[in-house]
């Protein structure tokens, strides 16, 4: 739990026309033509009908959908609005990691290590079905070295002079450190460490100069995507009689200080639905800002200008190449390239994901991956892996995101803060308005914590108490997952029927975790037949996504309901397939289905350097 410091409380005008943010993927000022569905879908209905809650939630990252959940699940009336696809910002462009953040220990931010680590093991128990350990190797190849410059970046936060990198002496005592922290509850091995023989043996690949290597357990999550969606979900199902509501491709315009008529209380802001366009009021007494990069830009919309953030891009490439895959050997690859910068090599299923940059990000532009960082991801494969050969052509996919980071002025991207803070604005005590909590900052891995701290908070403004813990609670699929291998297999068998055979239902479990039981009746229900394009979806499978999942357009079936993209696997035909199958239950007629083919034809192209007629399904 936070201290009291972390919030800091202001007053500021709450009248304002508002800002028109523009799409997740591209820059406030060039956004993607998109085309829009005829009928207005039953989120947004929900919302219209019953214009007002107690908290209304703007921003459907990780971090805002795990407060909603929380709220939700305190009985709180809370709706959540993303301007976006859910997952679709900072947190759909991670490096796909669930850990402690070791190198965070280096900048002296150890009460944010340490409730990393606790809740990387917490969603180890509660999130197996996609929180899965990941051992991660480090190749080091000094001794001693940094041994006297680690103590000036750790006082001053700043690299003094050409960087040095971290020699074993500094990896041992990190480790070590690390480890202590695992010792309540761990459920990951402690690190060890190999010499120069051992770590060749191993990693055979490896640059001959290697002299030691250590090895530790951190976590990765694979489909981030559907994560955040089984923590929408659970939110939505945890608010009886229709308390939690959220809607994806909705966003806030503006608000003002009039009060709710009913109440009396809070503020009112203008909503848009982005797929119609069309408009409607919203009160609410308490507004939880969770945009992430963009909290400044909402809360100017607001009427409540903020110079909270300051953000910086991270990009990743995947790539689709068998030797690279191979000399990771299962492992993820963690380490230090010549510029100092923390850099990774990780095997995610048939591919490899490459990253990270940490660069000041410019709000302005899009956040995409350039041809330098691509040029600097090879240089870092090359300094661990120089005999395999690495190429353009083997890439089959790219992504960039703006980690939601503290305005950090002259500090280096690299020594930037990763915890997280609240800001707190409200109307004077005789004035109406509603109370706004903006969230700086916040990881992947602390997003629960963070939600039930957040949770904390609002039900303070509201009088209220907590009601239920999140800290054991499963989430969406991972209730009754299976323990082992064993119990996956049986599971599987168990699951098979006709016309779906152990690979589809193997599939199924890994996109959706003990909830695919849900998704199979509704397959069950009635006919249906594999996609020719692909054998991982079925014609139900796509209208079942329609129907639960509130797929707003056909780029999100590719990018965030499956990894179909992420694999280099979308073709022309998937799209034409895919196209034809949502049309029926999204209401999309052939002007509206050759949009939504160009549309994701050009973010897939403009923000992931796919081009759909050179890949191969």
């Amino acid at each position: 739990m936070r201290t009291p410091s972390h919030l800091s409380c202001g007053r500021t005008s709450t009248k304002s026309k508002g800002a028109v943010l523009g799409p997740k993927d591209s820059a406030v000022h060039h956004p993607v033509s998109a085309p829009g569905p005829a009928a207005e879908r039953s989120s947004v209905q929900t919302l219209r009908r019953r214009p007002h809650a107690r908290v209304l939630v703007v921003g459907g990252g990780i971090n805002g959908v795990g407060i909603f959940r929380d709220l939700a699940l305190q009985g709180v009336d809370v709706a959540l609005v993303e301007r976006g696809d859910y997952c679709q910002g900072a947190s759909g462009a991670s490096s796909h990691m669930i850990h402690g953040g070791i190198r965070y220990l280096e900048n002296g931010e150890f009460r944010l290590v340490r409730e990393s680590v606790v809740e990387r093991n917490r969603l180890l128990r509660i999130a197996p079905h996609y929180v899965k350990p990941l051992q991660t190797t480090i190749p080091v190849f000094s001794t001693f070295s940094g041994v006297f410059s680690a103590p000036l970046r750790f006082l001053t936060h700043k690299q003094q002079g050409r960087p040095k990198e971290r020699g074993a002496f500094l990896i041992k005592l990190g480790l070590s450190l690390y480890d202590s922290f695992s010792r309540d509850g761990g459920s990951v091995p402690r690190h060890q460490f190999r010499g120069r023989k051992a770590a060749l043996a191993e990693l055979p690949d490896l640059r001959p100069e290697v002299k030691y290597a250590a090895t530790y357990f951190d976590a990765s999550v694979h489909n981030p995507e559907r994560l955040t969606l089984d923590v929408l979900q659970d939110g939505e199902k945890a608010g009886r009689d229709g308390a939690a509501r959220a809607s994806n491709y909705v966003s806030l315009l503006s608000m003002t200080d009039r009060p709710n008529p009913g109440t009396g209380r809070g503020g009112t802001v203008r909503l848009r639905d982005e797929l119609t366009g069309g408009e409607f009021d919203f009160t609410a007494d308490v507004i939880v800002n969770t945009t992430g990069a963009w909290v400044d830009l909402t809360n100017a919309a607001m009427g409540q200008a903020s110079t909270f953030m300051g953000g910086t891009k991270g990009s990743h490439i995947v790539l689709d190449n068998p030797a690279l895959l191979a000399a990771c050997r299962g492992r993820e690859i963690f380490f230090e390239h010549t510029d100092g910068r923390i850099v990774l090599i990780y095997p995610m299923g048939d591919r490899v994901l490459v990253g990270t940059t940490d660069v000041d990000a410019d709000m302005a532009e899009d956040a995409v991956c350039t041809d330098e960082e691509i040029t600097y991801f090879f240089d870092l494969i090359g300094h661990v892996f120089p005999s395999i050969p690495v190429n353009r052509g083997q890439i089959v996919y790219t992504f960039s995101g703006v980690r939601p980071l503290p305005r950090h002025d002259a500090t280096s991207p690299g020594f930037v803060s990763r915890d997280y803070r609240i800001e707190r604005r409200g109307p004077a005590a005789d004035a109406t308005g509603a109370v706004v909590l903006s969230l700086v900052g916040g990881k992947w891995t602390t997003f629960r914590a963070l939600a039930e701290h957040m949770t904390n908070e609002v039900l303070t403004e509201l009088g209220l108490q907590r009601k239920v813990s999140t800290a054991q609670l499963p989430i969406g699929g991972g209730a009754g997952f299976p323990v082992d291998e064993a119990g996956v297999q049986q599971w599987i068998k168990a699951h098979m029927a006709h016309g779906r055979d152990a690979d589809r239902t193997a599939g199924l479990l890994t996109r959706y975790g003990t909830r695919a039981e849900a998704v199979m009746e509704y397959l069950d229900a009635g006919p249906d037949r594999l996609l020719h394009s692909t054998h991982e979806l079925s014609v139900r499978e796509l209208e079942y996504m329609a129907a639960h999942e509130q797929v707003g357009h056909l780029v999100d079936v590719l990018i965030r309901r499956t990894p179909l993209a992420f694999r280099g696997l979308v073709t022309g035909e998937l799209l034409n397939e895919l196209a034809e199958v949502l049309a029926g239950p999204l209401h999309w007629d052939a002007a509206a289905r050759a949009s939504e083919i160009k549309h994701a034809q050009d973010v897939l192209k403009r923000f992931h350097r796919v081009e759909t007629h050179s890949l191969v399904a």
